[in-house]
């Protein structure tokens, strides 16, 4: 039977980020999708695309993760936008009631500093009650400052010890994203689990980010995980969907353009 792998993550309409695009990347990768919607997330094209956001009840959160994990075996779990600190306690009341062995967290932080009060609650919650439960993390670069409490990243050495740090701050292996915010010809994400440091390479594709790309990243580590690959294996697939994503990314009538899957071919 095909492996199962299930993401906790919000719905994004346009279909360009959320669980559309878990979804569509476990797909890619051969792995049989579930998924529990923790909000649904709607561009509003009469305020210059804005994020409209609408959480989902706690208890319909619950269900869905219910439902899912009884109706398939899952080992293997992604989340991804979670948006408020109820959601976020009853994620980490299913984690921590099922024994997953892979908690792929695409860490969504939603506070830039100026942004006191609920997203700043948000984001202090994740850290101290789904971090922990983590065994993936996949900061891009805001993520990677905040995690690490560094001040600055803007080299691939920088990036290095803040993949470091948040490992040794949680515990978890890491893929911190360089992507287009480090100069350079080079889009570079740096591994490590503790005992091994890999950068990944790839050509920049343009140098401006593509809505879900990040989604892409951590879904693909997760259905590779699901179907047995090791952490490094999987980082390494996620890049190469990733590139052949944005390579193909899909235009709108919004001011960004989205990744596209459906291009991507394994070179083995």
């Amino acid at each position: 039977m095909t492996h199962v792998a299930l993401t906790i993550a919000g719905s994004e309409t346009t279909g360009g980020a959320g669980a559309q695009t878990d979804l569509k990347t476990f797909q890619q990768l051969g792995t049989f999708g579930t998924a529990a919607l923790t909000c649904i997330v709607s561009f509003d094209p009469q305020n210059d695309w804005g994020h409209r956001f609408v959480p989902v009840d706690p208890q319909v959160i619950a269900d869905q993760i219910e439902a899912t994990t009884a109706a398939h075996d899952i080992d293997t779990v992604k989340i991804g936008m979670l948006g408020t600190p109820a959601t976020i306690d009853t994620v980490a009341a299913a984690l921590a009631e099922r024994s997953f062995t892979n908690v792929v967290l695409d860490p969504v932080l939603i506070c830039k500093g100026q942004e006191p009060g609920a997203a700043l609650d948000t984001d202090n919650a994740l850290k101290e009650k789904i971090l922990p439960l983590a065994t993936f993390v996949t900061p891009n670069h805001f993520e990677a400052l905040s995690l690490s409490g560094m001040e600055r990243i803007e080299s691939v050495e920088e990036l290095t010890e803040a993949a470091r740090r948040i490992h040794d701050a949680y515990g978890v292996t890491v893929l911190a994203k360089g992507g287009v915010v480090l100069e350079g010809p080079d889009a570079v994400d740096v591994f490590y689990d503790g005992e091994q440091t890999v950068e990944l390479r790839s050509p920049k594709i343009g140098e401006h980010r593509v809505s879900g790309a990040g989604c892409t990243l951590a879904a693909a580590v997760t259905a590779e995980l699901a179907k047995g690959a090791t952490p490094l294996e999987a980082a390494r697939t996620a890049k190469a969907v990733v590139d052949s994503a944005i390579e193909h990314r899909q235009g709108g009538h919004t001011p960004f353009e989205a990744v596209y899957q459906g291009e991507y071919r394994p070179t083995a």
